[in-house]
């Protein structure tokens, strides 16, 4: 069988390295002159890094299996995480249940009350129960006003924007009930893993092994649209570098892309599927990285409960991961999540950098500008999509309604949240959807 796939990130990659190893023939065709999408690198130092942070929790048993299957298992290593929360003009450590215990910003009554709903919600499997309900208001009927103020409303502004209000129970949920599984047993700090090398060597690997099962990569080569005769897809337009537009034929097709993209692909979509997918809703990424010559903080994550910052995270790779990886260099994310039509999302590197550096010497009022070495500016459209209330109703199938017509997007990884873990896990999935469909072919 001969499979085309739109996208060389996690998901198709995973895909087409499962169809391969099967003995099928997957051809996967990515726009950018790269793979690994949201996971792509860039040289910094002498080694590599990821455009934007990139780790993995205890729970991350599929990336995690899938690094030691390309045989990198020797380069994954799991370090402890700092974290902390900048809230009332200083940092608070925030990695632990003595931590929340130590956050006097709340009484103590409400921290009681936020660590236990916390164990709670770290002890619920059944994710359907908060369905209809929105984080804001389980939070404050569970944990009070005040608890959402400080806490989890700063944050949800800050990942969220405009739609802060609107996002489901169920997707706070899994980010507590994943965190709790990168934790030991009793008062442990959280342990991350990371593959030293980088996410991007991962993926670039993972290309290789689909070429020497029999597969094809192609990057710097776009898909026009997806061919479709009487209700069944039959190939792809795709159009490399350099070259004319070319018809491929395909016994079925894997569709990686955003669903704001997928449905120019594919105009045949009928009304009613194509309703879900223009009913996504997305956020972008802007990320600046600074390299500096010595540490801004000592946490490794720094949530920023503090609205007047014009950054919501704060991520200090190298005090996780070893910082001779980068000729000895610090590097610092500062993360954001804009629609396409804001401010921030328009702004240049320079102006972002300008803006950003008033606020660093709050964070540490040593800071100097003269610590920036350099700096990155990147931006990733279709980051994160918004989940709302009664998600799992408006989440359009895998299996498109035209036929050996797939489509594998972070709009379908729900109730878990987008993450190269679960892409790959998805792609995975979807590739055995088409054996399945396919039997004996």
């Amino acid at each position: 069988m001969k499979i085309g796939i739109i996208g060389g990130g996690a998901a198709g990659l995973a895909a087409a390295y499962e169809l391969t190893k099967k003995g099928h023939r997957a051809e996967v065709f990515e726009r950018a002159p790269f793979l690994a999408g949201q996971a792509s690198t860039f040289p910094v130092g002498g080694g590599q890094l990821e455009k934007g942070y990139h780790h993995l929790f205890v729970s991350d048993t599929d990336m995690v299996d899938l690094i030691h299957e390309l045989g990198l298992g020797d380069k994954l290593e799991w370090l402890e995480s700092k974290v902390g929360l900048y809230y009332g003009g200083r940092i608070w450590d925030f990695s632990t249940p003595m931590d929340l215990l130590r956050f006097k910003p709340l009484t103590l009554a409400q921290r009681f009350r936020v660590g236990f709903w916390t164990f709670v919600l770290q002890k619920t499997t059944n994710w359907r129960k908060f369905e209809n309900v929105t984080a804001r208001d389980w939070i404050v009927a569970h944990m009070g006003e005040r608890v959402y103020q400080v806490i989890w409303e700063p944050l949800l502004r800050g990942k969220f924007g405009e739609y802060f209000d609107q996002v489901s129970m169920t997707w706070l949920w899994g980010k507590i009930y994943l965190r709790v599984a990168s934790r030991g047993k009793g008062l442990q700090k959280e342990r991350l893993g990371y593959p030293m090398g980088s996410f991007g060597e991962v993926f670039d690997v993972l290309g290789q092994r689909v070429v020497e099962q029999g597969g094809q990569v192609q990057i710097s080569a776009g898909v026009n649209r997806v061919l479709v005769e009487d209700g069944v897809a039959k190939g792809l337009e795709v159009q490399l570098e350099g070259q004319n537009p070319e018809s491929k034929d395909y016994d079925a097709v894997i569709a990686t892309t955003p669903s704001y993209i997928f449905t120019r692909l594919v105009p045949e979509l009928p009304d009613d599927y194509r309703g879900l997918l223009e009913s996504a809703q997305y956020l972008s990424a802007v990320l600046m990285i600074l390299e500096l010559d010595r540490p801004l903080s000592s946490k490794y994550w720094l949530n920023m409960a503090d609205r007047s910052f014009p950054f919501v995270a704060v991520i200090e790779h190298t005090n996780m991961i070893d910082r001779s990886l980068y000729g000895g260099r610090h590097i610092v994310y500062f993360s954001n999540y804009p629609s396409r039509d804001s401010e921030m999302y328009r702004k240049s590197g320079d102006e972002l950098l300008e803006e950003f550096i008033p606020h660093l010497k709050r964070i540490n009022p040593d800071f100097d500008r003269s610590w920036i070495l350099g700096y990155h500016h990147h931006k990733v459209d279709g980051a994160q999509p918004i989940i709302g209330v009664n998600y799992s109703q408006k989440m359009p199938d895998h299996r498109t309604p035209i036929k050996n017509l797939y489509l594998a997007n972070t709009t379908q990884i729900y109730p878990e949240d987008r993450g190269t873990n679960y892409s790959v896990r998805m792609g995975r999935r979807v590739a055995q959807m088409v054996l399945d469909d396919h039997p004996g072919d």
